[in-house]
């Protein structure tokens, strides 16, 4: 017998929602976009007649106790995280839930906690984990294409000044600028990837004219276990680019646009200076193969893979971060 299809509350329903979550709820078989919940009202019965979205509910609470919904995912700033977290674990609902997990370590480990003890499954939305190129460059290291992982580095930039959403200059509702919106993209990926745990971290940072309280661009270097070195890039002024790459004791393996989930990414491999092999990945299913995923994890107890573990760890790391930058010292994680 097929399983119904898992019910999703968006809370905190957005930008993101519209372009990346609701074409991904379009596209899945194992999940529905039931209902959704945001501040402004009025908007969001535009948003729900707009995108035929059966419950608008009025309230954060009136979502997360509806008998409607069997799973809630949280696209509010990083500074609700925790409240609304807490508040679905409360009323037993599966919870999936934007990066950053929250604004710091020891909200993390509570949102953790809280989750193991109702019992309900929680992942973080690290929807890159679920990119077919992200998967395809850790299959081949694993399988010793390039040799020993020794060297590896993630850049992720993006004009933030030009983006609508506005909270993430605000220290009061934003873990961070860039590292913690977007570089904690580029780490988890790192982790994923090489199979490793990052030790310590150091971070350069620079403010702006538009960053607010907090940092406009960054770059970190990272002491990763098994003795890899990693170099993270986090910009939140410069047009859109994505790059991952590992550099191994017998080959390279390259990604432009890495992250992409608007056009194909290719996976360039080389050895001694020369193109070996090139690789065409089409990510555009991504967002569909988590929520999928995510519904496999509620309905049968399968693994997800971004767990609230992970957050946890990704959360130590941004601390971490922010402390290096703070100190002007590496700092451990």
């Amino acid at each position: 017998m097929s399983q119904s299809p898992l019910r999703f509350a968006i809370l905190g329903f957005g930008l993101h929602a519209v372009r990346r979550l609701l074409p991904a709820f379009e596209r899945s078989q194992a999940t529905t976009l039931a209902g959704m919940w945001r501040r402004n009202q009025v908007t969001a019965a535009e948003n729900c007649a707009t995108h035929n979205i059966p419950h608008c509910f009025a309230s954060r609470e009136d979502l997360c106790a509806s008998a409607e919904i069997d799973a809630v995912f949280i696209t509010s700033p990083d500074a609700l995280h925790l409240a609304d977290a807490l508040l679905a674990i409360s009323h037993g609902k599966a919870v999936l839930c934007e990066k950053p997990l929250a604004m710091n370590t020891a909200e993390a480990e509570q949102i953790a906690a809280a989750a193991k003890a109702a019992g309900v499954v929680f992942g973080v939305a690290q929807n890159f984990r679920y990119n077919r190129s992200v998967d395809y460059l850790r299959d081949q290291i694993a399988s010793g294409l390039i040799g020993k992982p020794q060297l590896a580095q993630a850049h992720f930039c993006y004009a933030a000044q030009n983006a609508t959403r506005k909270w993430i200059t605000d220290g009061n509702l934003a873990c961070g600028g860039p590292i913690g919106d977007v570089g904690v993209h580029s780490i988890d990926a790192l982790r994923y990837i090489l199979k490793t745990e990052v030790e310590n971290i150091c971070t350069l940072a620079a403010k702006d004219e538009f960053s607010g309280d907090v940092e406009a661009y960054a770059a970190m270097q990272l002491e990763m276990t098994g003795d890899v070195f990693a170099s993270v890039v986090a910009n939140a002024r410069s047009p859109y680019r994505t790059l991952l790459e590992v550099t191994g004791s017998d080959g390279v393996l390259t990604a432009e646009n890495g992250f992409s989930v608007d056009r194909p990414v290719d996976v360039v491999h080389r050895r001694s200076g020369e193109i070996v092999s090139t690789v065409a990945i089409d990510n555009s299913d991504g967002y569909v193969l988590m929520l999928d995923d995510f519904a496999a994890a509620v309905h049968n107890g399968t693994p997800f893979a971004a767990t609230v573990e992970d957050g946890v760890a990704n959360m130590r790391i941004l601390d971490a971060a922010y402390k290096s930058w703070r100190s002007g010292q590496r700092e451990a994680v």
